[in-house]
């Protein structure tokens, strides 16, 4: 089976970069811009490209989040691996993918028997996250508000200790890429990276330690 999703993984990633390639960082207009996105994929071939770069990354992320989480986590490994290459590229977390991934996620963890304990977990984080953004609007963005359900929805089907490290993972994760950026002297405290990835890589930790 982990095979299998390897291969999977391999043609996904080729979506994945046709979607990080297909948004930008200050659309005209939103709702065309993923109508074309969209359609980009209905052109694009299901074969790897070199360098296989995003194919590869795919294929680890979803073989190692159903390696140590199940089946029913890897549309969230998909998708976060797939916003994680957006957000890097454009600063941006389209909903046009993520708000989509909440009822799709939650179909996907119904087998798991956990879905009212992944449904408070996705609240909880929402809310922390919307306070976060309300104090500093500047540092954190909706997008990553938005976001936040996603991974606390699937950090707390597993179990509340990984929904405590998705939570938590995310913020240490992109505070020590801050503090990287001011030592090398590559950014000041006033520069802006996107988080989403950070967050992502902190709910990808929490899945890959399982229950």
């Amino acid at each position: 089976m982990l095979a299998l999703l390897a291969v999977l993984g391999l043609l996904a990633g080729r979506y994945v970069r046709t979607l990080a390639g297909a948004f930008t960082a200050d659309p005209a207009d939103t709702r065309a811009e993923a109508r074309a996105a969209f359609t980009s994929l209905l052109r694009t071939p299901p074969v790897p490209a070199w360098p296989p770069g995003y194919e590869l990354a795919t294929a680890a992320v979803l073989v190692l989040v159903a390696w140590r989480s199940g089946l029913p986590y890897v549309y969230i490994a998909l998708a976060g691996v797939a916003l994680a290459a957006i957000d890097w590229r454009t600063h941006r977390l389209p909903d046009v993918i993520t708000l989509p991934s909440y009822p799709i996620l939650a179909l996907t963890l119904a087998p798991t028997g956990e879905l009212p304990r992944a449904l408070l977990g996705g609240l909880a984080l929402t809310a922390l996250y919307g306070v976060l953004w309300l104090v500093r609007p500047a540092d954190l963005g909706l997008g990553d508000v938005k976001l936040a359900g996603l991974i606390g929805m699937a950090g707390a089907a597993l179990s509340w200790q990984a929904w405590t490290v998705a939570a938590l993972g995310g913020q240490f994760l992109g505070a020590l890429y801050a503090v990287a950026l001011l030592v090398t002297g590559r950014g000041t405290r006033q520069t802006q990276f996107p988080f989403g990835p950070f967050m992502l890589l902190g709910a990808f930790t929490a899945l890959c330690l399982g229950r």
